[in-house]
């Protein structure tokens, strides 16, 4: 099921990820991701200010993608050898909500990008050598699937940012 596309607008959101290039498919990846990202957050004590997201870098669907697997935070936290930080933009995002099995992303990502495509939005991104190159690309994921064990209640929200 999904929400009928919107535009919203973000404000700056601090963030801690882990960056990784990876293949699709990329289950294995999260499945070793995403624990280290969990144990390094409890143990600096940071309480994460939302749910956890992947922020899409650069996407080359056919070769490599640069995603970073991330939390917000309260505050802009210190780098160090296993996390990237940063802050997300403020700006306009295209966005909508999925409730399914991860398995169809590729397919509801599809359904953002010909809706913006049709309301003629522009992306915040540029093409790049390595593919395209995103200034803010997000699947949210507002539930755990250890928590809820039904694959047609997981819940991912879209959100793209908009060009200027």
């Amino acid at each position: 099921m999904l929400t009928l596309p919107k535009i919203v607008e973000r404000e700056a959101q601090p963030y801690v990820a882990i960056r990784k290039s990876v293949r699709m498919p990329f289950g294995e990846t999260v499945d070793a991701t995403l624990p280290q990202l969990w144990q390094w957050i409890g143990s600096h004590r940071v309480e994460p200010a939302g749910p956890p997201f992947f922020k899409y870098n650069v996407i080359d669907m056919a070769n490599e993608l640069e995603i970073e697997f991330g939390a917000p935070t309260a505050t802009l936290l210190q780098p160090d050898e296993l996390v990237v930080t940063g802050t997300l933009p403020a700006g306009r995002y295209a966005t909508l909500t999925y409730h399914g099995n991860y398995a169809n992303l590729v397919e509801v990502n599809a359904v953002l990008i010909g809706w913006c495509n049709l309301h003629q939005y522009r992306f915040d991104m540029a093409p790049t050598p390595k593919g395209d190159s995103f200034a803010s690309r997000l699947e949210i994921y507002p539930n755990d699937p250890r928590e809820v064990p039904n694959p047609d209640d997981w819940e991912t929200v879209l959100a793209f940012k908009l060009a200027d």
